[in-house]
């Protein structure tokens, strides 16, 4: 059985208020309202100072602003949900004219290959089709930057590079200077030979 007495956190951690603590806000901005100092709060409520009168009062202003900011979210998060299922279908319906045949047809005559005799093939609705599968995965990317806002879950770019030195690559890397170097020695030394460029 779970422990009365133990605080609740919530999904960052931060400890939840009771429903005691709560009403008991509640009632210290009400007293605010009307017009009692916080000091005068602290003494009504029995609170240890003014300062824990002022974080009760704070406490039930941050409550009233973020229910409804939890309920927008709330209903963004399944609107983006809905927009997610909507573009499932639409990519489903878009496969299906992608993988379908299609011939071509014109003034309501199926037209013949010349060589063949066999229908000629259509490409433009699987061009159309593969336009709107790239603007349907634009449309993913789009929700997906949305949420990652809306949950403050937005990704992190770090760019690094990690470069191991083994041993066998210090010995290509002085194998490429002494190689370096004879080739300049050979350069030098046709320069100074007689009818050299130098």
């Amino acid at each position: 059985m779970a422990n009365p007495n133990q605080k609740v956190r919530d999904r960052h951690g931060r400890y939840l208020p009771s429903p005691d603590t709560a009403i008991r806000d509640a009632q210290a901005a009400e007293l605010r309202t009307q017009g009692l100092t916080y000091q005068q709060i602290a003494a009504e409520m029995g609170y240890a100072s003014g300062r824990s009168a002022w974080d009760a009062v704070n406490r039930a202003i941050t409550a009233v602003i973020k229910e409804p900011g939890e309920a927008v979210l709330h209903f963004e998060l399944e609107r983006l949900d809905a927009e997610l299922v909507r573009l499932d279908n639409l990519e489903a319906a878009a496969r299906k004219v992608l993988t379908a045949r299609h011939i071509t047809v014109n003034n309501g005559h199926v037209i013949l290959h010349p060589e063949t005799g066999d229908p000629m093939e259509d490409d433009g609705p699987v061009l159309q089709a593969i336009d709107r599968l790239i603007k349907i995965e634009d449309a993913r990317r789009r929700n997906g930057e949305r949420r990652a806002k809306l949950t403050g879950v937005e990704t992190l770019k770090i760019e690094t590079t990690v470069t191991e030195v083994t041993q066998q690559d210090l010995e290509l890397q002085e194998m490429l200077r002494e190689a370096k170097a004879r080739v300049a020695a050979q350069e030098q030394a046709l320069r100074d030979a007689p009818g050299g460029e130098g």
